[in-house]
């Protein structure tokens, strides 16, 4: 068994188990690693209960923790993924928002679970590092956009 140094732990009421396997259905290089129960009796769970599930998003390694309903996600951690076209945007937005989750501004929106995801085509990452005239164009056509259109943003690089 080998422990990657640094992990993403994310805390789920109690559908990790649900969540891990989601996303390694849905994105490349994401599995599923280890389901691991509980021991004894805990605040929000029983013996045996999933507690942790070990996955990979994307080659990430992460653990989901089913700690209860203490804790909620929040936008102030999302995962950022970068797509290579339209096609490839609809397919991640629309696993996301297809699976009970909810559509937000900018490319972003949120799983069922309430983590939040960024999908963002490489067009408009791109824009952004050009800097300029360019990225005002596309960050301006960008605020209007709830999923991100590419054919809209590569038009407002070109201005």
């Amino acid at each position: 068994m080998t422990l990657a140094r640094n992990t993403i732990c994310l805390w789920y009421d109690r559908d990790a188990e649900a969540a891990a396997l989601f996303y390694a259905a849905t994105f490349p290089d994401s599995a599923v690693t280890a389901v691991r129960r509980a021991p004894s009796d805990y605040p929000s769970g029983k013996a045996g209960d999933v507690l942790t599930v070990e996955f990979t998003v994307l080659g990430i390694p992460c653990i989901g923790l089913n700690g209860g309903p203490a804790f909620k996600q929040s936008e102030a951690f999302s995962f950022q993924i970068a797509t290579e076209d339209q096609a490839e945007t609809d397919r991640y937005w629309n696993a996301i928002i297809g699976n009970g989750g909810q559509a937000s501004a900018c490319g972003w929106c949120k799983d069922r679970w309430g983590l939040s995801w960024q999908i963002t085509p490489r067009t408009l990452i791109e824009a952004m590092a050009a800097g300029g005239a360019e990225a005002k164009r596309a960050f301006d056509a960008m605020m209007e956009m709830t999923k991100i259109d590419v054919a809209a943003i590569d038009a407002a690089r070109r201005g």
